[in-house]
């Protein structure tokens, strides 16, 4: 049984060209992002891989990646749940700022506590421990019965609800996950355990 998980980043979007706080704004893919999504399907292919299932957030970026990977693979008709429980982190009160103009408001410090603490939120938004709460139970009821159940699956959306994710299947601490960056339309292509643990992991960069 291929109990075949993929992650995908979605591509560069135009708020991360702008360097501005993105969470749940909902700005579309620039010509960059479309090229990284569509070359994240052109790697999976060459892999050899197809899919029984996918999943994506509510937000349009993660949505517009996976229908262009998938549109390169040829499965443009794949089964797609979309859910905000794989939205990115809510960055609340900073959605929109850019983050020069951020580190100017608040310091430099603070604001690198907002994003790489793992339990320290933003004023009116979600920290990394508040977004694996929300991903995670998603995660378990959702995607992981269909990996294990032999459906390939995959799952296409953003740096903080996917590195939620990669906290579990990776193992990591509350330590190690806020130095762990995910690249934009980068596919992470794990192959899972009957136990649910990881038997492999690559990462399909260009």
């Amino acid at each position: 049984m291929d109990r075949l998980l993929v992650l995908v980043r979605h591509g560069q979007s135009d708020w991360n060209l702008k360097n501005l706080f993105t969470g749940w704004k909902d700005p579309d893919l620039t010509p960059k992002g479309v090229e990284e999504a569509k070359a994240a399907g052109q790697r999976l292919k060459a892999q050899g891989l197809v899919f029984d299932r996918a999943f994506t957030s509510d937000l349009s970026r993660a949505q517009r990646t996976l229908a262009l990977a998938l549109a390169e693979l040829g499965q443009s008709d794949l089964p797609t749940l979309r859910d905000q429980a794989l939205n990115e982190r809510d960055y609340g009160d900073l959605s929109g700022l850019n983050k020069d103009d951020a580190r100017k408001k608040w310091g430099e410090e603070q604001v690198h506590l907002w994003r790489r603490s793992y339990d320290v939120p933003p004023p009116g938004g979600e920290s990394l421990k508040d977004t694996v709460a929300r991903v995670l139970p998603y995660y378990c009821q959702n995607i992981l019965p269909a990996v294990l159940r032999g459906e390939r699956t995959i799952v296409a959306a953003h740096g903080n609800s996917l590195r939620a994710l990669v906290m579990v299947l990776d193992r990591l601490t509350p330590q190690t996950i806020p130095t762990m960056e995910l690249e934009t339309g980068v596919p992470l292509v794990y192959r899972l355990n009957a136990d649910s643990t990881v038997a492999s992991k690559v990462v399909l960069t260009a």
